[in-house]
């Protein structure tokens, strides 16, 4: 069976679209107009790197059996869609006109799959036990997921790591690093069956005989995304200074030591609110990947380049810790630093 699916944001949201369209399934991505123009005039391409290989293949959106277009927010009509997938950036989501459209996917009660860092309030929501009002403060705007139900919304552990070269324009991706997306299941076996279909449709697909990294994995564990946290506290913020940013490589490998401390205290957070041992990631083989990893993460770009506002998955993890009775004095200082960023940014 063809799915159409609706993803929020062109950038990131590319790539799990590129995968989809592979496998025969129709996607819109929901961008600027001029964005929009761009890849309904030319498509889009994702360049990925097969095993075996030296350099990337490009892929493009034509090539593949899935249909692929563009919209604004105010051209979407959510009853076209089966599946809803939040690529944008947290904070972008209280802009009016996605606000708007985010409100007419909750009362179309549609399935949404998250592959941003920043989970949904909504899906929090449905771990047992957590206050989830006592954490509000991370978002930018929480209130724009009280109208979901929680059991429609469901987290990706958005895993792989893409930019869009800055030469290049809105419609490339560049894959960096070619893990998979790990979702956990939806409450509705129903909205199940559309994440397993695509599970088994994208894991088939061949690219001249090869195959093709960057999966969807499905779990039902609410908290194998949350393995994504302690990468995140270990490299990603640890990339945000006083001066220009440092590579993810740096900031675990500057002090391996203080690193490992970091990623198991994150884990022990996440262990606190529910998942099993074996749910995480081991921090060697983080160590590895980050080996790899060579230019900042996107929150520091994002700051070096004066933006005021950021995902907060440091603030997130470091208030669930504290409800939890456990605080970490770098977690504090990196939390601490961010803000300092963004408000030197905020009033520049």
């Amino acid at each position: 069976m063809s799915y159409k699916i609706l993803v929020l944001g062109a950038s990131y949201g590319s790539l799990l679209g590129t995968k989809c369209l592979m496998a025969g399934h129709d996607v819109t991505l929901v961008c600027r107009e001029a964005t929009a123009a761009l890849i309904n005039g030319e498509g889009t391409e994702v360049r990925i790197k097969l095993k075996g290989e030296d350099a990337h293949r490009s892929i493009r959106s034509g090539d593949h059996p899935g249909k692929l277009d563009a919209k604004t927010p105010e051209m979407v009509d959510p009853a076209e869609y089966d599946l809803v997938c939040l690529a944008m950036q947290e904070p972008q989501y209280g802009h009016a006109s996605l606000r708007g459209l985010l409100g007419q996917i909750a009362a179309a009660g549609l399935p949404c799959l998250s592959i941003m860092n920043m989970p949904p309030l909504s899906y929090l929501r449905r771990i047992p036990g957590l206050d989830t009002t006592a954490i509000e403060s991370a978002w930018t705007d929480p209130r724009v997921w009280d109208a979901f139900d929680p059991g429609t919304v469901t987290l990706c552990s958005p895993d792989p790591q893409a930019f869009r070269p800055p030469e290049e324009g809105a419609n490339v991706l560049h894959v960096g690093l070619p893990t998979n997306f790990k979702a956990a299941k939806f409450e509705s076996a129903a909205h199940n069956t559309i994440l397993e279909t695509l599970e088994r449709d994208i894991d088939a697909v061949r690219l001249d005989g090869h195959d093709v990294p960057v999966k969807l994995r499905v779990f039902d564990s609410l908290f194998v995304p949350l393995a994504k946290w302690s990468m995140l506290l270990t490299g990603n913020y640890r990339c945000i200074t006083d001066a220009a940013p440092q590579a993810i490589r740096d900031a675990v490998h500057s002090d391996a030591a203080l690193s490992e401390e970091i990623y198991a205290f994150v884990d022990n957070i996440a262990q606190k609110l529910g998942a099993a041992p074996d749910e995480m990631v081991p921090y060697a083989k983080y160590a590895k990947a980050a080996e790899g990893l060579l230019k900042p993460s996107s929150a520091a770009r994002a700051i070096e380049s004066g933006s005021g506002t950021i995902e907060r998955v440091d603030r997130l993890v470091q208030q669930i810790g504290r409800a939890l009775g456990a605080e970490h004095p770098t977690i504090d200082a990196t939390v601490a630093m961010v803000d300092k960023r963004l408000e030197q940014n905020r009033a520049t």
